[in-house]
Parts: C-alpha cells; structure tokens; sequence
C-alpha cells in the first residue's frame, strides 16, 4: 500500500515552542520545565473513512513514518443491553479487543495495540535499534505481536507474577526477548530494568506517555467514538493506570475542536482506580500537582490486592505540564473508584447485557459509569463514551490455541546495573 509519511511538527505544551521532529524525540529540546511534547498536524479536519487501512485509517492524526501489518481499529457501537440496564438513552461504547461480530480484530484483546502499532509506525523502515518496553502485561502482548509479525528488534521488562498476560496464537519470532523482574516485584521493578537496558548503545526506551506516538495511538479511541458518532461526547469514561489514555482523550478531544465538525465541548473526564490502589484519586482530591508521598511496602501490598493489575502504575503521567493534572483540570473531571467485588459484576453485567467479556481495567471503568448512574452524577440522556480498553480474551482462547512467551532472563530487586546490562546485551 502506498503511505506517505504524516506530516506534523511537535510542541512544547509548557512554552508552545514549535520544533521538527528528528528522530525518536520524547522532549523539548532545551526546555526546563517538566513538559509533553504534542504533535501539530499539516491536516487540521481528519479523513478516516479508508476502513482497510486498520489503525492506520487515522494517520493524518497519527506520528508515523510507515504502515505495518496486522493492525485493527477501535470499534465504536451504541449499546442497547447495557445502557437498558442503567437506564440511559445516549451511551457508546468503544471496544477494543476481539469481537468478530463488531469488526473488532484486536489478537491480543487490549487497545494497547492501538500504541504499539503507533509506536512502532513512527520508527523508520531502516531502523536498526533496539526498542525497549516496560509493561505490566497487556502493552506488552500488544508490543511483542506487533514486533514479531513485522520483525522489530524488541526488549521486554515485565514482572514475574505478570507474564500469564503473554500469550499469543502463535509463537513468537527471535526479534522479541523478555526479561523479568522476580516475585512480588511490580510494574515500577519492571520499569527500573528497562531504564538500565535503555542505556545500552542500539537500545531507544519506548518512553511511555512521553512519547507522543504512544498518545496519539491511544487517542484513536476517541477519534473512533466521535467520527462514528458524529458528536463528540458529554462524559468520557476510562480506568487508569499511568492515566496515559485520558490525556491522549483530552489531546484528541482539543484536536477534534479544532476539526470545527464535531462540536466545541470538552468531555468530562471520569477516570476509576481500583481500590485499595488509588493514589491519583488522593493527589486530584487534595488537588495537588504533585503525587502525594507513596511507602513503597504500602504500595506493592496494596498492587497485590488490587484485581485489574494494570492499573497500579506508581508514576504515573500527571504532574508534568499536559498531563493528568492538567486534563482533569480543563475538563472538570473525577478520579472514581471501584472495589474488586464492583470490578467483578460490572464485568458479569458487561457480558450478560452485550455479550462479549472484558477485561478486569475496563470492568473498573464499567464499574465507575454504574456508580454514577446510581448517584446521578450522570443524566439519561447524556452523550457517553464508555472506552472498553481490551475485552474478548474468552472468546479468542476459545478460537485459538495458545502460545505463552518465556523469560530469557531474570532479575531479583536491586539487581546490579551493570550485571543486567552484561547480561542483557548477550541477548541481541
């Protein structure tokens, strides 16, 4: 398929200083102040109506350089079973995941594809580098299928007691190589190892929400709401973990102002965490910039009791200028929350009244919607995006046998530095 690269430039959001972007850049250059850069498009009204070319039908609004293969949308859907059951008129749910029957073809259930794909798509067709990804489970499934089918060189960090999450419907090519952290470790363990592989020569860190591919790529939920709806949405709905994806809804609900064909209103950002790991629902209640001081033995006992794993991030994007804090701020949004027991019939409601399964992250954002129904913090005929994260997981083991990724090393806490860049760098 024919692909000009997209044109775009990118932007401080602390300083508005515009600059190109030459090459992998994750920041300002120059710039003091603890800011996102944004990507500025030559396109400023989206076309998306190439339904062949998957993900890549928003590239005037995607940062990439090339088209990979295997890519699939989010899908967009006005829901009948479940807003019947809350009582509402106008709710929209966009599903990503596996879901046949909706156009979904998401292998590995999660929109974390919609990054990966992104990510990936950014980086040039001569890239020789080695990309590294620190994940606590989907993103990297979502990072490992895209590199393998198309041959990316790719280092996985992921904790121990995460790697059931890597399963795929075939085994994997040589390009993709996992390392763990140990037992009891988490995702901020799995981030501490990427961070020393980073430093390597030949390996580029990902970036996580620094990286503006990565955003954009997750925004293409609410372009897919919108551009389906026609409207963009009173209320948006989403579990958080880094709280990468609301910023990204934030970013594209600005862009889609700017569009000047959806309308001029900023959804409402209603965030969840799952309770009792909710420290971005402490830092927005007390309002503060800054993340409140986290015990770190607190914190990894409270990721062990939390069900949706993926939502216990313990830096997440909000303080630094265009994120989080920022977005809920501009949009006068919540930070909710949900307990296991709220996740886990949201997610039974879920199946029972759409009829497909979702994933523990998007049954705390289900969750979430139902509590505000019941407290009437929503109206019934309020236009909401209900953003199905990743969903589907039943039904593609159902179809397809499953290959799970094995370690090619491991690491206990604290590991050496230069012991794990020793060892690490015999694996490429």
């Amino acid at each position: 398929m024919d692909f000009k690269p997209t044109n775009y430039i990118l932007e401080s959001v602390l300083s508005g200083k515009q600059f190109k972007d030459s090459g992998w850049m994750l920041e300002a250059p120059g710039e003091e102040g603890r800011t996102l850069v944004r990507a500025i498009y030559e396109n400023k009204q989206l076309n998306s109506e190439n339904e062949s070319m998957g993900l890549y039908k928003f590239a005037d609004w995607l940062p990439v350089q090339r088209i990979l293969k295997g890519s699939s949308a989010p899908v967009t859907y006005k829901s009948n079973g479940l807003a019947k059951a809350l009582g509402l008129s106008n709710l929209w749910i966009t599903f990503s995941g596996y879901w046949p029957e909706k156009g979904a073809l998401m292998k590995t259930c999660s929109f974390k594809e919609t990054e990966a794909y992104t990510v990936c798509g950014r980086m040039g067709s001569d890239n020789k580098e080695i990309l590294v990804v620190a994940s606590a489970g989907n993103t990297a499934r979502s990072f490992a299928r895209v590199c393998s089918d198309n041959n990316i060189p790719l280092l996985l960090c992921v904790p121990e007691d995460y790697i059931d999450s890597l399963w795929f419907d075939k085994a994997l090519n040589s390009s993709v190589k996992l390392v763990i952290s140990r037992k009891g470790s988490d995702y901020f363990d799995a981030i501490h190892l990427s961070n020393i592989a980073a430093q390597l020569p030949g390996f580029i860190p990902e970036g996580g929400a620094k990286n503006v591919a990565r955003r954009e790529g997750m925004g293409t939920t609410v372009l897919s709401a919108v551009t389906t709806i026609g409207k963009i949405p009173d209320y948006y709905f989403q579990a958080v973990g880094s709280s990468t994806g609301a910023v990204s809804a934030w970013e594209a609900n600005l862009r889609l102002i700017e569009d000047g064909r959806f309308g001029s209103n900023k959804m409402k950002l209603m965030i969840s965490q799952n309770y009792p790991f909710i420290p971005l629902k402490e830092a927005w209640d007390a309002r503060s910039r800054d993340m409140l001081p986290m015990d770190d033995d607190k914190a990894r006992k409270d990721v062990e009791e939390v069900w949706a794993k993926v939502l216990t991030n313990r830096r997440p994007v909000y303080s630094i200028s265009g994120g989080l804090f920022d977005a809920l701020s501009d949009t006068r949004g919540e930070v909710l929350v949900s307990t296991n027991a709220e996740a886990e019939e949201a997610c039974v409601l879920f199946e029972q009244t759409e009829g497909n399964d979702i994933h523990p992250a998007a049954a705390v954002a289900t969750a979430s919607l139902i509590q505000a129904t019941r407290n009437m913090i929503v109206a019934k005929d309020d236009l909401i995006m209900l953003n199905i994260t990743g969903g589907g997981e039943k039904l593609f083991a159902n179809e397809h046998k499953l290959h799970f990724l094995q370690p090619d090393l491991a690491f206990d806490f604290n590991p050496d530095p230069e012991e794990v860049k020793e060892k690490i760098k015999g694996l490429f």
